[in-house]
């Protein structure tokens, strides 16, 4: 029980008339009544405020919350009771989010039921409390204000934000990726499937023509061919202290788990199966598989995943992706490497390329190229834009290194990762390389 401002106001008069009877003694009789109403009042008035019910509040949200969006929660709250109830309601949500309409007023009259919409912005991934919703109830004179804690408790989980991979994946499903600036072309050459016979398009290959078809159709009938099928991808993901850098308030860990679940879909569409393996702090391993639940698996698996502390050893999860994958697959690592990452990269690299096709996402800061983009106009300018020049002339000397031995390698911002990773995908399909 906590007192409100009108019972700290008016005990505020009282004390100042007794102060007065100092130099006016007359008012001593005022001063006694005067305190014997306002503790009447206060006393009556906490007794009311003590018979007064709860109310009852259900809370209505989503069962999971995007990461960095924001998100509506309800809150239901019931006045089941035969008596007036003023309250103010704050949901106790995680301090680390962000909030808008909170905490908000209520006044019940009695049997009614009133309804409060606020707004919630987590800024990570993973588990999340959601304690209960403090009430603050108003006594009926509003002396008096008591606080509770109510149920419902309930834990929130915040996922990858998935409104922003499911633009990618509608696209995807409507074949209409080359909006986003992926590129997608049928292969036409040898070792490709079958897909269907049509109509002779200018620019087809004369190859592609169907000659019996085309004697009995009486016109140019060609073979259409599509992407083969029943193949395998492997996502290699760093979790290690690297992937902790954040651009534009987004961390690498999340943008490369947009970029993995975009992919990852796109590749299960294809017919493709799709596995994963982490490495450099919680270890996970996913076995590929080409279901359409695949996705929603490792959305599942992976929520909660944060970059460690740990310096990430690239080589032990060649090793244990090895051991745990026999059969040759498209293995993609995505990481964030520095010069002295490169010789383990390097080596991990060479020891899956003895069984698998090797893709590396090699993420960047952006701070880099905002370097090399600003204007020199001190010593101090010219000296950091040589020091970013040079770094980066020799992360792209270690790149062509891994060129050089079969490995593909993408040097990309966080926000260029999605659409670069989708095309070497369809590329690499339409050239039968793996």
């Amino acid at each position: 029980m906590h007192p409100r401002p009108p019972l700290v106001q008016a005990l505020a008069i009282w004390t100042a008339v007794g102060l007065a009877t100092v130099w006016l003694p007359w008012t001593w009789p005022l001063w006694q009544g005067l305190g014997l109403l306002i503790a009447a009042l206060a006393l009556g008035d906490l007794l009311a405020l003590h018979r007064l019910p709860d109310p009852r509040i259900t809370r209505r949200m989503g069962r999971a919350l995007p990461l960095g969006a924001w998100s509506q929660v309800t809150l239901e709250v019931a006045n089941a009771s035969d008596q007036r109830l003023r309250i103010s309601v704050h949901d106790l949500h995680p301090g680390e989010f962000a909030v808008r309409g909170l905490p908000a007023d209520l006044d019940l009259p009695p049997q009614h039921q009133g309804r409060i919409d606020y707004r919630l912005r987590p800024p990570s991934r993973g588990d999340f409390p959601l304690t209960g919703c403090a009430v603050a109830t108003r006594s009926p004179l509003g002396l008096w204000r008591r606080t509770r804690v109510l149920p419902p408790a309930q834990p929130l989980r915040v996922f990858p934000n998935f409104a922003e991979i499911s633009r990618y994946t509608l696209l995807a499903a409507s074949d209409q990726l080359a909006q986003l600036g992926v590129r997608r072309f049928r292969r036409l050459g040898r070792g490709a499937e079958f897909h269907q016979l049509r109509e002779y398009r200018e620019g087809d290959s004369l190859r592609q023509i169907d000659w019996k078809a085309t004697s009995r159709m009486h016109k140019l009938i060609a073979r259409e061919y599509q992407d083969e099928r029943d193949q395998r991808l492997v996502f290699l993901l760093d979790c290690g202290r690297r992937m902790r850098h954040r651009d534009q308030g987004r961390g690498h860990l999340d943008e490369a788990l947009n970029a993995l679940l975009l992919l990852a879909y796109v590749a299960v569409r294809q017919g493709d199966a799709v596995g994963l393996m982490t490495y450099g702090g919680p270890q996970r391993w996913f076995a590929p598989r080409k279901e359409p639940g695949t996705v929603n698996r490792l959305l599942k698996g992976l929520y909660d995943l944060q970059p460690s502390l740990e310096a990430a050893d690239p080589l032990v999860a060649a090793r244990a992706l090895l051991a745990a994958m026999p059969r040759r697959a498209l293995v993609v690592v995505l990481t964030n490497s520095r010069d002295e990452d490169q010789e383990g990269l390097a080596q991990a690299a060479q020891l899956l390329r003895r069984r698998h096709l090797v893709v590396i996402a090699d993420l960047r800061e952006a701070a880099l190229d905002r370097a090399l983009e600003a204007p020199i106009a001190t010593l101090d300018d010219a000296l950091r834009f040589h020091a970013v020049h040079g770094w980066l002339a020799e992360r792209q000397r270690h790149q062509e290194r891994l060129r050089h031995l079969g490995i593909q390698v993408l040097d990309l911002l966080p926000a260029q990762l999605p659409i670069a990773l989708v095309n070497r995908y369809f590329e690499i399909k339409r050239a039968g390389a793996l």
